[in-house]
């Protein structure tokens, strides 16, 4: 073993989340507006889900970030595939990353 090297800690590094706040907050806007687009609650929307209410509002306030399997639950309770639930997701995102004067039109 190189003694330069130091030892592995279990855990996250200090200071380290489990969410980006944009990535979280870009997700949740996708659901809510994919949501009332097909007119579900969120309530019910999370009974589909298999998710808990509480959960679905936190995902939806952008307060964390979904695993997998709650894509693909959510997805399904929306009626679309995982795929389309992260395309939309992408496009809030790339909408919320770009400049303030290219989202707008004005320099």
């Amino acid at each position: 073993m190189n003694e330069a090297a130091k030892p592995l800690k279990a855990g996250r590094p200090a200071g380290a989340t489990s969410a980006d706040p944009a990535i979280a907050r870009a997700f949740g806007v996708a659901v809510v507006n994919m949501r009332r687009e097909a007119k579900i609650s969120q309530e019910n929307l999370a009974l589909l889900a298999g998710v808990d209410r509480s959960y679905m509002g936190k995902l939806e306030r952008g307060q964390g970030a979904p695993n997998l399997v709650a894509v693909v639950r959510i997805a399904a309770a929306l009626g679309c595939s995982a795929t389309e639930l992260v395309r939309r997701f992408e496009e809030v995102l790339q909408a919320a990353m770009r400049p303030a004067s290219e989202a707008t039109g004005l320099d």
